[in-house]
């Protein structure tokens, strides 16, 4: 009986998703932009988190309602602008960096 190969052990579902997938035309590129989506509301979260704020303590630091913030760190939401991201730093005293694979990292007020 000849041997199988057997299948890479699975970490979390995107494996098995990209098997599945991965050959669709722009699966690439829709999986890179909810990559960035994720990323970009899970910095907001912990940027909040780190500060010891509530969604509600930081609306009112920026001048924007609670739903804002819980929109821009929902990672279904795709409309996150870099003029609000960088509102949110100056509003507890930090910066925005920005990074592309490949190259240094850009600091940007």
């Amino acid at each position: 009986m000849p041997l199988r190969k057997q299948p890479a052990p699975r970490n979390d579902g995107t494996s098995a998703i990209d098997e599945l997938f991965g050959e669709t035309p722009g699966w690439s590129g829709a999986m890179g932009a909810a990559e960035v989506a994720v990323g970009v509301a899970q910095a907001i979260y912990d940027l909040r988190e780190r500060h010891g704020l509530t969604q509600k303590a930081l609306a009112a630091r920026i001048g924007t309602t609670q739903s804002v913030i819980a929109r821009l760190e929902d990672a279904d939401y795709e409309g996150h602008s870099l003029r609000m991201i960088a509102r949110i730093a100056a509003a507890v005293g930090e910066r925005v960096t920005i990074a592309f694979s490949g190259e240094t990292e850009r600091t940007v007020a």
